[in-house]
């Protein structure tokens, strides 16, 4: 396959190499990744202004792939490669984003930028995962790396329909055997989330907070990487509401 990877840690980012190594032997990989970290930018584009791109030569050289740093957003790197770099003759197959530091879950989702990436492709009519590892997991990025490489293919659905999957691997494997299940995003908000601080006559606000989860029922991606599987959310972008369309209509 052709396959373009991204994420929102940056094209240095370890988690992104180690698919590159992981896939670069069977398949052709292409990088176009930012040139540094942009977590949480989601599906942000850059308007208006001009968007610095370079040769990444340690990943070329290396790995004998096509690699691009991007001087913008998550979502920028996979866009520009697809709508400028990309030609008819050579369309890209599927688009991976991650492997993200730290999961992706739940309301997270909302703001990611390794799920913006991932998004960009789908709006492509590319399939594209989105992939996360927890930061205090068991396992490393050439681990979860290695285990996707081996199982991609059979998760992509058999009638060939573009898909967006987020995936999200847990802290360590129920019964030491990877295994996969789908399921639903949950909900999650973070507690404290502001810490204020006053510096040289300026007042600042550092993000951060406590994760509380609200919904993580047996159902959800929060539950499931809790138990030790590997969670998978199908996601789409049609953000209607469409039990209150259906209300309206009926009036």
């Amino acid at each position: 396959m052709r396959i373009l990877l991204s994420n929102d840690d940056g094209i240095k980012a370890a988690g992104i190499e180690a698919l590159v190594r992981a896939l670069h032997k069977e398949h052709e990989v292409i990088v176009s990744a930012p040139m540094k970290q942009q977590s949480g930018m989601s599906n942000a584009l850059t308007i208006g202004t001009p968007i610095e791109v370079a040769r990444d030569k340690a990943l070329e050289e290396k790995y004998g792939i096509e690699a691009w740093a991007v001087g913008g957003t998550p979502a920028d790197s996979a866009k520009l490669y697809i709508e400028a770099f990309m030609t008819a003759e050579r369309p890209v197959d599927l688009v991976i984003s991650g492997i993200n530091h730290g999961a992706n879950l739940a309301t997270d989702i909302i703001y990611s930028g390794t799920v913006g990436a991932a998004m960009e492709g789908y709006f492509h009519d590319i399939p594209a995962f989105a992939l996360s590892l927890d930061v205090d997991s068991n396992l490393t990025y050439d681990e979860a790396a290695g285990i996707f490489a081996q199982d991609f293919l059979k998760l992509m659905p058999e009638d060939g329909k573009t898909f967006l999957y987020n995936v999200n691997f847990p802290l360590f494997f129920k019964d030491d055997v990877p295994q996969y299940v789908y399921g639903r995003q949950g909900k999650r908000d973070y507690l404290n989330a502001f810490t204020k601080e006053e510096k040289e006559g300026k007042v600042y606000y550092t993000m951060g907070g406590e994760v509380y989860d609200s919904d993580k029922g047996s159902a959800t991606d929060i539950y499931a990487t809790e138990q030790g599987y590997i969670s998978i959310t199908p996601l789409v972008t049609d953000m209607t509401d469409y039990m209150e369309l259906d209300k309206r209509l009926e009036k």
